[in-house]
């Protein structure tokens, strides 16, 4: 069975989402991490690996890294680089071999995902979706709870 991913074009998602766009305003770094943090939960609810691909690479190479024990893996891209590219990149290269779901409003990439064999999700479904493992997670926690 092919894995599952979900692929976050993550300066877009921050920027729709009022909180988050809110928070980027005061503190980018902040902005990222509460990002990060989300989408660690989710992977841990839903079960989905989760690639977060930010902008702002400063490097000669790109990087990536996991974040924290939940493995959220983060790339960013290598100077003169973006996002985007990594992404379309990342499409191409994995959407024929598992099941990929691309979030961003970026209708660019939202074509060039499809042509290639990805399903796509807005921010605001990637949002409700979140909210929908988190509730379900919660709902199964207390099942366990209650058993003992």
């Amino acid at each position: 069975m092919a894995k599952q991913f979900l692929l976050v074009d993550a300066h877009n998602v921050i920027f729709a989402h009022p909180d988050l766009a809110a928070l980027h305003r005061r503190s980018p770094a902040a902005a990222r991490e509460e990002l990060v943090r989300l989408l660690e939960r989710h992977q841990d609810a839903s079960g989905m690996r989760v690639v977060v691909v930010f902008d702002g690479g400063s490097g000669a190479k790109a990087s990536s890294d996991l974040s924290g024990a939940a493995g959220v893996q983060v790339i960013y891209p290598q100077a003169g680089q973006s996002a985007d590219a990594i992404i379309e990149r990342l499409v191409v290269k994995y959407a024929e071999t598992h099941r990929l779901t691309v979030a961003t409003n970026d209708n660019l990439i939202r074509t060039a995902a499809v042509a290639a064999g990805a399903s796509t999700i807005g921010s605001e479904t990637l949002f409700e979706e979140i909210g929908r493992a988190e509730n379900e997670m919660r709902g199964t926690l207390e099942k366990l709870r209650r058993k003992r």
